[in-house]
């Protein structure tokens, strides 16, 4: 018997726009294989998506629905794993106040991504403005003036974080080997919950780490919408060529004969992922063998299948919105009752019942 599938793993995206190539590789195509491995939870977290923009909710529906669509025609499974919506299962906030009582307020002050996240918002408040201007006024900004961009659940996220984990009571946490911070603080959680109520009603659940390849932007950077560098999951094939024929590629390259760095190449960095012959374009890239022009080509058309075959798997997913929401009621009902057995037990143990 394959006890793998007892255990439990839980994760979840935030709903913040498109997803893209990035996203894919470093997140779908693993919930894929772990579906067939361990029971899983994977959710849309929307409420997390508040901690950062409460006062931007237009998009919010519309894009949790297009990352579930993605999430679909990408392979998660419904019939092997639950897809809900986080707001969807109302035992999450309950629990969050909950662990929010026991949760000491260092221990949130002090989280690393605390101070990377007010950052971000400011960067976001003075996007456009010269970086050094920029950087002047986030040096005028005090400790309080910096609180006062964020809020009480902002700052409060690590606790509705752990309780996205806790409440399933997961073995495990897809991260990758730089987010081991994200875990710790669930487990000191946990830790705490069961130390002062000498229970052990809470897992301490354990990083499951993902072999994540690395896909750069369109510019060489890290993909992310926020520099406007991606190629998104569902665009038309003529816009990824368009975007694969601007790709960033080494600059000491002037003629098609010249030799080349590859590893500096953000079309060669795609080759590693799509081209099972890549070794052989490396030595070819070097030698001056082939030019960027024909080789920007030729990976276009190794990609070109994987997103035409993808993009009719999304149209047939935003096609069936009965189908769609049927899904998401499944996954929810399934969350729902694995988080009220959670929450009843801590309630009983906090003598709230």
């Amino acid at each position: 018997m394959d006890h793998t599938k007892e255990k439990i793993v839980v994760s979840g995206m935030r709903p913040t726009g498109r997803l893209h190539l990035g996203n894919y590789f470093g997140a779908l195509r693993n919930f894929v294989d772990l579906q067939n491995k361990y029971k899983c939870y994977f959710f849309v977290a929307d409420l997390h998506a508040l901690t950062t923009a409460a006062e931007n909710t237009d998009d919010l529906a519309a894009n949790s629905e297009q990352m579930v669509i993605d999430w679909l025609a990408a392979g998660v499974d419904p019939e092997k794993c639950a897809i809900f919506i986080q707001s969807h299962v109302p035992q999450v906030s309950e629990l969050t106040t909950l662990l929010g009582m026991i949760t000491p307020l260092g221990w949130l002050l002090r989280n690393p991504t605390y101070k990377e996240q007010l950052n971000e918002l400011f960067r976001k408040k003075y996007a456009g403005q010269e970086d050094k201007v920029a950087a002047e006024k986030m040096a005028m900004l005090s400790e309080a003036e910096l609180s006062e961009m964020s809020s009480f659940g902002f700052l409060g996220y690590p606790v509705l974080m752990a309780t996205d984990i806790l409440i399933h009571k997961a073995a495990y946490v897809p991260v990758g080997q730089d987010q081991t911070a994200h875990m710790e603080i669930a487990r000191d959680i946990a830790r705490r919950f069961n130390d002062i109520y000498s229970t052990d009603t809470l897992f301490e659940p354990k990083p499951l780490f993902t072999s994540v390849p690395k896909v750069p932007g369109l510019d060489g950077r890290k993909m992310s919408k926020s520099y406007g560098n991606t190629i998104d999951l569902g665009e038309d094939p003529a816009a990824v060529r368009k975007k694969v024929m601007s790709m960033f590629t080494d600059p000491n390259k002037q003629r098609a004969n010249d030799p080349a760095n590859p590893e500096g190449c953000t079309v060669y960095a795609f080759h590693k992922i799509y081209n099972p012959d890549y070794q052989k374009r490396c030595e070819e890239c070097k030698a001056g063998a082939l030019g960027c022009v024909a080789c920007k080509k030729h990976l276009f058309e190794l990609m070109e299948k994987e997103i035409t075959e993808f993009n009719k798997r999304r149209a047939f997913y935003e096609s069936d919105k009965a189908l769609l929401n049927k899904i998401l009621e499944r996954g929810a009902q399934q969350a729902r009752e694995s988080a009220e057995a959670t929450l009843k037990e801590v309630k009983k143990v906090m003598k709230l019942l």
